[in-house]
């Protein structure tokens, strides 16, 4: 006995820790901080076992762990009164103690529960309550914001009754009829409309309680209080109640003759300029569409002003002086074509004048020129007078069965004609030079297409040793093998691809085939191979990774930087910046070369021929041309000088275009070790001829 007790009133230890496992088992538990709340109880219970201590703070605990289910409490009383003795060893006397315990532990489990239960009926009142106080707050709101709504509406409301009583109504709609409110409230609202359409009302009723429309629009006709009639827009809605029966109606009115003054001005708006006041490029293209179909005039004119750096005035002055010489511009093309064409204006600096039946292409002229004329006379702003030019495209055309959008096309092309030949004048549509530009546009436009499909080639002009006619280098000549036009030559293919920014990208691409064929040379033929020689645009000059770029192309061609030589436009180096003339620098360092090409003589100042690293110059045109056989005594002198003064810089000389023997020797005479041109060949070779001639040698 002693020694039961004396266990019991220890740490508990023996069987403990199975009691505590089957127990979580028991509870269908394995998780470890389940355990431990266990074995906390189970000390808790074997305490009030051995000494009476209280034990109804174990079912509450129970309940607080998460074992709140009947199964859970049964399951607990279960084990606890069959396990408990054996676990621990409890003397006989003490059973009647333990039923008593389990007892405190059903006793604290109910009332754990019962409190939950209470707790979460107070938490679900309070919730409701405070639902139902935000719903009534919520619909207080939306109704305070429709009163807002129905009252400050400049739209006439009016709320009826299934008998058309008017229940409700809102200002707009007494001061568009003209009622006090006294007159209005409890009036029929079929007194409100006109004789005739009185009977309407009760059709929309109808309709708008058979379910088959949610709302009608009608126009209608009332009458004020003062007899007047009024042409309304009405919009009729049925307002049902919660059941689903209709409740009553609410119609919006609107003042028509108001409507169509609001939809005459969108309309003005929409199709004139507001700064100008004169017609839009919306309005004029309706114009333009009018007079090319079957009822048009027989012939059109079509004149584009365009003002020529419009953009200087903004900039120096500012808009509002823009706009103001803009207007000012507006009123001049009003005074020579007001009484003969409609203007509009049809850009931020364009204007439009379409003449139907001109009498012929001189008067259409003559117009222009006087309008271009009076644009000259400048706008005093204080003491700056403000003068504008204008760039001007003329186009006369059989009006009928043509095509609106082709003739503005045809008038933008021919402004951009007077622009691009120098501006302040006017140009006459010419279909011969539009058919050979468009020609020439859309082969410009299929240039990316064309290096897609692998179209490009590079062939190889030969550079000749004046002294022996042995092959010192070739000149890459990038060529495409159009499939409709055939071969286009270097030549065509720069203006081209300077139209839609493709020179860099075919630059490069035209470097790199370049490099592969001149690295196979190297490899075959070693230092026999020529020094292959290609332009550097200034575009090129712009890349960021240029030198990045060149040295890879040389390291995986394995052509060696000897090996390349860049010839440089004459006016590259006055186009240049420093930190691009530092990249040249680099590249030379690696051994890449750079010529200076196509100088006919102009002066370069001294300071920028200094900015890039040069390693020869090359002639072509009249210092070349000017030595040949029978020549001009000045153009003879000129190039003399030109090519002495070159041989004083100490690098090597080139030619470029040499014709004959006699151009050829007089060259060498003068220091040019290298030549190119007719007298050589005029074939370009390709990569594979190059090799041809190398292996020959």
């Amino acid at each position: 006995m002693v020694d039961h007790a004396g266990a019991a009133r220890g740490p508990f230890t023996g069987g403990r820790d199975g009691f505590v496992r089957d127990w979580a088992a028991a509870l269908g538990s394995d998780l470890p901080e389940v355990h431990g709340a266990l074995a906390e109880l189970t000390d808790r219970v074997l305490a009030a076992v051995v000494r009476d201590s209280p034990v109804r703070d174990v079912g509450r605990a129970l309940v607080d762990h998460g074992f709140s289910s009947p199964s859970d409490l049964e399951r607990t009383l279960a084990f606890v009164g069959e396990r408990l003795p054996d676990a621990f060893g409890l003397p006989a006397k003490r059973t009647n103690r333990l039923m008593a315990v389990l007892g405190g532990i059903a006793a604290g489990f109910s009332e754990a529960l019962r409190e939950r239960a209470l707790d979460q009926q107070e938490h679900n009142r309070s919730q409701v309550v405070r639902t139902i106080r935000d719903t009534e707050a919520a619909l207080r709101a939306s109704e305070a914001k429709f009163r807002a709504v129905f009252r400050t509406s400049a739209v006439g409301i009016a709320v009826t009754g299934l008998d058309s009583e008017v229940l409700d109504f809102n200002d707009a709609l007494l001061a568009l009829l003209d009622y006090r409110p006294d007159q209005l409230a409890g009036r029929d609202a079929r007194d409100l409309m006109h004789p005739d359409d009185r009977d309407s009302v009760d059709e929309v009723a109808a309709v708008l309680a058979s379910g088959a429309r949610d709302h009608v629009r009608a126009e209608k006709r009332m009458v004020r209080a003062d007899g007047e009639v009024i042409d309304v827009l009405i919009a009729v809605s049925l307002v049902r109640d919660d059941a689903g029966a209709p409740a009553y109606h609410v119609a919006m009115v609107e003042n028509l003759d108001e409507v169509r003054a609001l939809q005459s001005q969108l309309l003005r708006q929409s199709l004139n300029d507001v700064q100008t006041g004169l017609a839009n490029r919306l309005q004029f293209l309706g114009w333009l569409e009018g007079a090319v179909g079957s009822k048009g005039p027989g012939t059109l004119a079509l004149v584009v002003f365009d003002i020529d750096g419009f953009r200087v005035v903004n900039d120096a002055f500012g808009h509002d002086v823009g706009n103001r010489v803009l207007t000012v511009v507006a009123a001049h093309l009003r005074e020579v074509f007001g009484g003969v064409g409609r203007l509009a204006r049809i850009g931020p600096d364009e204007f439009g004048v379409l003449l139907d039946d001109p009498v012929d292409i001189p008067t259409v002229v003559t117009l222009a020129e006087e309008a271009v004329e009076l644009l000259a006379e400048p706008v005093w702003v204080g003491d700056s007078g403000i003068g504008v030019t204008a760039s001007v495209g003329i186009v006369v055309r059989a009006a009928r069965g043509a095509d609106a959008a082709e003739l503005m096309r045809c008038a933008d092309v021919t402004l951009r004609w007077a622009k691009d030949d120098g501006k302040a004048q006017w140009a006459l549509y010419d279909k011969a030079r539009d058919d050979r530009e468009r020609r020439r546009l859309m082969l410009a436009a299929s240039v990316s297409g064309g290096l897609e499909q692998g179209d490009f080639r590079v062939d190889y002009e030969p550079v000749r040793a004046l002294a022996d006619g042995s092959l010192l280098a070739v000149e890459a000549r990038l060529g495409w093998d159009h499939p409709t036009e055939g071969y286009l030559d270097p030549a065509s293919l720069a203006s081209l691809s300077a139209c839609t920014g493709m020179a860099a990208r075919l630059g490069w691409w035209a470097l790199e085939q370049a490099c592969r064929h001149a690295g196979a040379w190297y490899r075959r033929f070693g230092s026999a191979a020529p020094v292959l020689t290609m332009d550097l645009t200034a575009r090129q000059c712009q890349e960021p990774e240029l030198v990045a770029e060149v040295l890879r192309l040389l390291r995986e061609s394995g052509l060696p930087a000897s090996g390349l030589r860049f010839e440089l436009g004459e006016q590259l180096p006055a186009l240049i910046t420093g930190d691009q003339a530092e990249e040249l620098a680099i590249l030379a360092e690696h051994g890449v070369r750079f010529v200076l090409d196509q100088v006919g003589g102009g002066n370069i100042p001294v300071d920028r021929l200094r900015l890039v690293p040069l390693h020869g110059v090359k002639f072509q045109g009249s210092p070349v041309h000017g030595l040949a056989e029978g020549a001009n005594r000045l153009d003879e002198s000129a190039a003399v000088a030109l090519l002495t003064w070159a041989g004083t810089l100490g690098i090597p000389l080139h030619a470029a275009g040499v014709r004959t023997e006699f151009e050829a020797e007089r060259l060498r005479e003068l220091g040019v070790t290298g030549a190119q041109g007719p007298l050589f060949g005029t074939a370009l070779w390709s990569a594979d001829e190059v090799a041809a001639v190398l292996g020959k040698s």
